[in-house]
């Protein structure tokens, strides 16, 4: 047994070093099929450059330096290091590392990102022109640190086509990118955390500046022309100082996901700075935007306003429930809730979710009555319209109140009772005499929304309505 041990152990040693030539050779190939895959990508429309390609076999990875690019239409691109690890045709990781292109004349810097890492992508590296089959396009993971981008280069028009930035001059910088289970047709998660833009022309946003903490997609399908949904847009802490727009909002939350009964949208911390807005408007303008502005504000120039638009539906047997709870406080000013009870029947094959993404579906359900509830409380407003009414009409408040009630009466006479009820609830709240009007709308059996959208005028006499100012 002895006399074995130095055979066997020669043995293994041929083995390893079989096992070595084998990984050598494999090594050797994937950085042959690296810097393959590298040419084809960037093809024949320009002059492209690599530095050393090189593999690590026992860390089954690939990698080339100094990758540089020049374009025909006059940029450059420049990667220090482009990584592959794992198995080439099924690479657990890509990364690339100090990306940055620049005109090449100029050496200005357009776009720089710090670090990409792909998670399990579908290719070691992903054509740029389209060549993959779309189905076949798909990354597991997604991180990216450090974007900086011109905003007024050519290639930030192309990034932002169709959104406020197209156009603009500036930079806009964001410190995180992560995403999961990203497709041609779909995005699992993607986050962009710590964005902040500065610049002129930035569409609906004008000359200045704007900062972002986060902003978070999630279930974002139908990218591939079917029809878009989105389970979940998260926002938080946007801050806007630009020539058209003061403002700020603490959080949106966009909940799309309606598969669990629950959803709707929720806006907190919205808050626009009327005073200043009104400084950087034309001067023609500026009399008529403060005296908006002082009804809205009670002079103190700052708009705050909260909103919550909730929807639920449950199953009821062979009948739906759907539910809609909303309200929106502008504060120092009014807030109004908005509360919806409906049961209906849904024609065959439409589940309630549909109803919540295509509200087009509720006209051709069948509702069972149902209930509506709108409460419109006076948080300040109603007294400066009285104030404001009559000093634009030249006369006092109680005789521009006295007019208020006139003209309700009259509408009632031609709309009829329950439409002059709201009237005159509205013209307590313009008198100080109620702070709160309450109207309650009791819908009938058997009806359908498209037969009321036919005849809008009929509608009061087929509801059942009740009014308080309390």
């Amino acid at each position: 047994m002895h006399a074995l041990r130095p055979q066997a152990t020669r043995l293994g040693q041929i083995l390893v070093f079989a096992t070595l030539l084998g990984a050598c050779g494999v090594a050797a190939a994937d950085a042959e099929r690296l810097e393959a895959d590298l040419r084809a990508l960037f093809g024949e429309g320009g002059n492209l450059s690599l530095g050393e390609v090189s593999s690590a076999m026992m860390r089954s990875r690939v990698s080339a330096e100094n990758i540089v690019f020049e374009a025909q239409e006059g940029e450059r691109l420049l990667i220090e290091r482009y990584i592959v690890s794992g198995d080439y045709d099924s690479p657990d990781e890509v990364i690339l590392e100090g990306l940055r292109i620049e005109d090449s004349l100029t050496e200005l810097m357009l776009v720089s990102v710090e670090r990409i890492v792909l998670g399990e992508p579908s290719r070691a590296v992903l054509p740029l022109d389209g060549g993959l089959a779309p189905e076949a396009l798909r990354i597991g993971s997604l991180a990216i640190d450090g974007i900086d981008i011109d905003l007024a280069s050519e290639i930030a028009e192309d990034l932002f086509q169709g959104s406020a930035f197209r156009e603009g001059e500036g930079r806009l910088t964001i410190d995180r990118v992560r995403g999961e289970a990203l497709s041609h047709s779909a995005i699992g998660m993607l986050e962009f955390s710590d964005v902040a833009g500065t610049g002129q022309d930035l569409g609906d946003l004008g000359t200045g500046s704007f900062s972002l903490a986060s902003l978070r997609l999630e279930g974002l399908a139908g990218l591939d022309g079917e029809e878009e949904t989105l389970d979940l847009l998260a926002l938080r802490d946007l801050d806007i100082a630009s020539d058209r727009l003061v403002g700020s909002l603490e959080e949106l939350n966009l909940d799309g996901d309606f598969s669990d009964g629950v959803g709707g949208l929720r806006l907190e911390g919205f808050h626009l700075d009327l005073a200043r807005m009104i400084e950087l408007a034309p001067e023609e303008e500026r009399t008529q935007l403060r005296m908006a502005s002082n009804v809205l504000t009670d002079g103190s120039g700052e708009l705050r306003l909260d909103a919550a638009f909730l929807g639920n539906w449950e199953e009821d047997g062979d009948r739906s429930i759907l539910r809609s709870d909303s309200q929106v406080t502008a504060h120092d000013a009014l807030r109004l809730l908005f509360d919806i009870e409906l049961p209906l029947v849904l024609p065959d094959g439409i589940a309630p979710v549909e109803v919540f993404a295509d509200t087009d579906l509720l006209e051709a359900a069948t509702l069972l009555g149902g209930e509506i509830h709108l409460t419109l409380a006076d948080l300040g407003l109603f007294g400066r319209l009285a104030t404001l009414g009559a000093a634009m009409e030249g006369v006092t408040e109680a005789q521009y109140i006295e007019q208020a009630r006139t003209q309700a009466q009259g509408f009632g006479m031609m709309f009829g009772p329950q439409v002059q009820s709201v009237l005159m609830g509205l013209v307590d709240l313009l008198e100080g005499n109620a702070s709160e009007l309450a109207i309650g709308i009791t819908l009938p059996a058997e009806s359908d929304l498209e037969t009321w959208a036919g005849d809008p005028l009929a509608l009061p006499d087929k509801l059942s309505l009740s009014v308080e100012a309390r």
